[in-house]
């Protein structure tokens, strides 16, 4: 049996530097949790850079709000993602939709493009969109790696059957990751997907930063 991965959503340096003492597979670095996480600044994408060992993901979204993006706010993101790509991360995270809700392909390819060598996460835009199925095969046709997604509104636990549906009908040609609400207390429930990565900011309810014994608990859990 393969051993999930676990991808702690760090929104700061301690964050970052918990996720990789606490056994984390990768780190996804942002800024402002309480709007759904926008880029962070260029000073801590290069720290967290330089002091992590493992995987450096980042994500791209300038601004809070819906993932319907201007022309010059897509310029912004291929900005973003070159200098991510100069930096030597591992991927960076992305996510357009059209005024619909859909997947924006053109965008999209866009911003993949940009990244390069680097490996390409569509973020939690996908439970914005009315069909998840449709738009898992468009990001597949796309060549996008992997999708973070809660399987629709809510936290992953609350779409349980619907995640495992899309693990199910991904296969091996794209990675669903499920994310949104993952703790210790029902990533047992939600192994039974069968994901083959897993998605959490290890937030307490009274911490800043990605707790580093909570990290180590769904470590544990996935092994």
């Amino acid at each position: 049996m393969v051993m999930a991965k676990l991808e702690i959503c760090a929104n700061s340096i301690e964050s970052a530097l918990n996720a990789q003492n606490g056994g984390a597979d990768r780190v996804e670095l942002c800024m402002e949790l309480s709007v759904g996480g926008v880029t962070p600044s260029k000073g801590m994408i290069q720290l967290v850079k330089e002091l992590l060992e493992i995987p450096l993901y980042v994500l791209i979204r300038p601004r809070s709000g819906d993932f319907n993006y201007s022309i010059m706010e897509l310029e912004i993101m291929k900005e973003d993602i070159a200098y991510c790509a100069e930096l030597g991360c591992g991927g960076v995270v992305i996510g357009a939709l059209t005024q619909e809700r859909k997947i924006d392909q053109t965008k999209t390819t866009a911003l993949m493009d940009a990244a390069g060598f680097m490996d390409v996460t569509f973020h939690r835009a996908f439970d914005e969109v009315p069909n998840h199925f449709e738009a898992m095969d468009t990001l597949r046709d796309l060549g996008i790696q992997r999708v973070l997604t809660s399987g629709g509104k809510g936290n992953a636990i609350d779409n349980i059957d619907t995640l495992c549906e899309l693990v199910e009908e991904a296969e091996d040609d794209i990675i669903i990751m499920p994310g949104g609400g993952i703790r210790t207390e029902n990533i047992t429930d939600l192994l039974e997907i069968g994901a083959l990565e897993y998605h959490s900011s290890a937030l307490t309810t009274s911490g800043r930063h990605s707790d580093l014994s909570v990290i180590k608990a769904l470590r544990n859990s996935l092994t």
